[in-house]
Parts: C-alpha cells; structure tokens; sequence
C-alpha cells in the first residue's frame, strides 16, 4: 500500500480552505490518527485512491451505493437525465416516477415529499409531526443520529460520538430542550417517559436498526411497544430509514418487523448516490403540507432529475427477484468469516449485522445500545483500521459507523476480507 503523499498534499491544502480539510466529520481521521484518503475513482465494490491505492470498499458512500460504484445502469440515468438538464425548479415526470416506487414499496407511505438530505427529511418529518398534534417534545434515543437539526443533535451516535461530544456547539438550548432521550431497545424507559409527559409528546424519532452506533438492531418487543405507547398517548411515531429504507429490504426494517410507523424518513439509496432525501406518511398526514395545507417545506433542489433519474435506476434494479436475498447472503457470508477469524485469533469482539450491514465490535458483550457500543475497545479499532487499510480494505474511520455491503462485492472481494481481517484482529489485540 503506497504511503498518500498526493493524499497528504490534498489534505493539506484542504485544510487551508475547509474545516478540518472535510466537507463532513464523518470523513475525518481524528479519532483514528493519519490523513484520510483522497479518491480518484471507483468503479464495483472498490475505490482508487489519488496515490494509485486500491481497496475494497465497505463505506460505499456511507450506504448510498447499494449496486457499487458507477453501476451501468445508474450511469446511463443519470447521464440521460443530465443532457436534458440538471436542474429546472419546476416539476419533471421522473419525481412522479421515483414518488411510485417509494409508495409501491414502503408500507406506511401513500404520499412522499422528496427532499435534498436525510437531515432535512428528518427535520421536515418533526414539523410535520408538531403540526399534526400540535405539541412541542421530541422523544429521540442515545446514540440515534438524525441529522444535523438542532432539536436533534443531542446525545448523537456517528459522527458525534466519534469525537467524544454528547451535543453540538451552537445548538439553540430553547430547541434542545424539547428533545427527551432514552436509551435504546430499554421498554420501560419509554414507558416512564410517556407517563411523565402525557399528551405532551409530539412524536418519537427512531432507526428501527441503528447504523450510527454501529449496527443495532431494534428489539422487536421495544419496536411494538414503540408503536402501542405512541398510538395510545396521540404521539406520532418516526422511522429513520435513512440507512435500513431500500437496504435491507425492499419495504424498509418496517416491512421487516411487520410495524408500520406515521412517518417514514428516506435517503441514500432513493438517490443512487446523488443528494437526496424524502418523508413519506399517509395521504391524510401529508395534506397538512405546503401548498395543500400550513406546515411549510421547500427547497430550491428537492427533486432534482438526475438524483431522481439515480435513484429510480437503483430502486428498479433492487426490485427484480431476489435481490435482497442474495445481498443477505454476501452479509451472512461476510459475517460468518469474520466471526470465524474472530474464533480463530481468540479476539474479544462482537459482530452484529443485518442484510447488507455489519460492525465489529471490540468487546465480549453484546451491542444493543449506545452505552455497550461506547464500551468498545476504541485503542483495538484504531489499530485495526489502519492494518485493514494496509491490506486493501477500506472501512469507516470509526467504530459507531457501519460497513455497508452492496451488490458489487463478489465471493472473491468477501473472502480477501475476511483473511484481512483476521490479520488485523492479531495486529489489533
């Protein structure tokens, strides 16, 4: 593996103009030590680095590419889609397209408002839900990122948590106030919530499977309860399928825990890679957003054709027959290696995955908050990172984020990681 002296320059030139050299903190290296990488190309399941590099990928653009990197079919979208313009501010049939597929698929939506980020579907979904009941709190959860909202950047997982801060400088206190924080998969925590702030809780925001604390899954008895105490209080209850929409399957982790939520939040995947965001609830909820109703939303590029046309290529080419289950495979493929190089190196670690997601945790506990995920050996992760990137294996530079297994990575690509990664195990421990 080449040293990135052409990275280093990059990088240093970067930080001259960019905080911290990075357009996102997810991107940066702090916590792991070194200069991130700076890359040229990608094309399948890996990238090129400006050094010459190459490496398999397993951030995939932190999810959003599902089919890997310049997918032909995706391309050729997109491409068509930007010779006939990129951008017009008024409405192309390809929205009306993209806006199908979503409602054909995820079980709660009837009607969608596509946005340019996860975050500003998240932000938009609260609104929506303070206009619907007309209350002010929040109930998020530790560990649950949802953007970059100030309502909602309290007690983060991901990028935050990367950088040992529980909340944000400049957040408004007035906002953060109204956002209570429980800890996940714990029942009776939401249970004392709703009991102590009856008919004052506008809704709870929450990733059915968390990937910004690692991966996590819902407990489906928590999911259920989340559902029957929002029901019941007149709250609304918000899936985060950010992450899970479109990647673990079709319908989403609601389609999958047989639970359907109010509102639905969406990104990555539904854009193929380009920025995209969308909420999506029932046809009577949506009525209440501008220009039909009161709750007002806009955005100059929301919609934008050749995200739309990206994303309505992907959604098309994960809905043929069985898709899904053979990118479960590849994960359940990847997972069982990791875990036999686990066994084999005597580590100390935990692997939670779900289709097309995984994280190693350096710990002997299981993982199922954000308080078990903070007790991971961080030391043992910064090590491994750097030796799995000496071998050719690009994963994110923390360890509360998830790696993301797409339709691109072959039997080959899987089995050179699995022996990267139990050299990296015996480096790490």
């Amino acid at each position: 593996m080449g040293i990135g002296h052409e990275s280093a320059r990059l990088f240093d030139a970067a930080t001259r103009l960019i905080p911290g050299g990075v357009n996102s903190p997810a991107r940066a290296w702090a916590r792991v030590g070194g200069n991130p990488r700076f890359i040229a190309r990608g094309m399948g399941p890996k990238i090129w680095d400006v050094d010459g590099n190459e490496y398999i990928d397993y951030v995939c653009s932190w999810g959003a590419l599902i089919l890997g990197h310049c997918h032909p079919s995706v391309v050729s979208a997109a491409e068509s889609a930007m010779r006939r313009g990129s951008s017009f501010g008024a409405p192309t049939a390809i929205e009306t397209e993209a806006a199908q597929l979503v409602v054909k698929s995820v079980p709660s939506v009837e009607m969608v408002r596509f946005v340019n980020s996860g975050t500003e579907a998240s932000m938009s979904a609260i609104r929506l839900a303070r206009a619907a009941t007309g209350r002010d709190l929040v109930l998020k959860f530790d560990g649950g990122y949802h953007g970059h909202d100030d309502a909602l950047l309290v007690k983060a997982g991901s990028g935050v948590a990367s950088f040992g801060i529980a909340d944000s400088a400049g957040i408004n206190s007035k906002l953060a106030s109204d956002t209570l924080v429980a800890p996940y998969n714990d029942v009776d925590s939401v249970q004392s919530i709703f009991a102590a702030h009856s008919g004052q809780i506008a809704c709870v925001i929450v990733e059915p499977i968390a990937g910004n604390m690692g991966v996590v899954p819902g407990d489906a008895v928590w999911l259920t309860a989340l559902r029957e105490l929002t029901s019941a209080d007149g709250a609304l209850l918000i899936f985060d399928e950010v992450i899970s929409g479109f990647r673990v399957g079709a319908s989403g982790a609601q389609g999958a825990y047989g639970i359907n939520p109010d509102i639905t939040c969406l990104g990555k995947i539904i854009g193929g890679g380009y920025p995209v965001g969308a909420y999506g609830a029932s046809a009577e909820l949506m009525q209440l957003v501008a220009p039909l109703g009161d709750m007002y939303q806009a955005g100059t590029l929301s919609g934008n054709p050749v995200a739309m046309a990206a994303g309505v290529a992907t959604m098309r080419e994960m809905s043929a027959n069985g898709r899904y289950e053979v990118l479960s495979a590849k994960t359940a493929l990847l997972a069982d290696g990791v875990n036999a190089a686990v066994a084999r190196t005597g580590a100390e670690c935990v692997v939670n995955h779900v289709t097309g997601m995984l994280t190693l945790f350096f710990t002997p506990n299981p993982v199922t908050d954000m308080a078990t995920a903070s007790a991971a050996d961080h030391a043992k992760f910064v090590a491994f990172f750097h030796s799995m990137l000496e071998s050719g294996i690009y994963i994110p530079p923390s360890p509360y984020e998830a790696w993301f297994v797409s339709m691109a990575h072959r039997e080959s690509d899987i089995e050179c990681t699995v022996s990267a990664v139990e050299h990296a195990l015996r480096v790490a421990t």
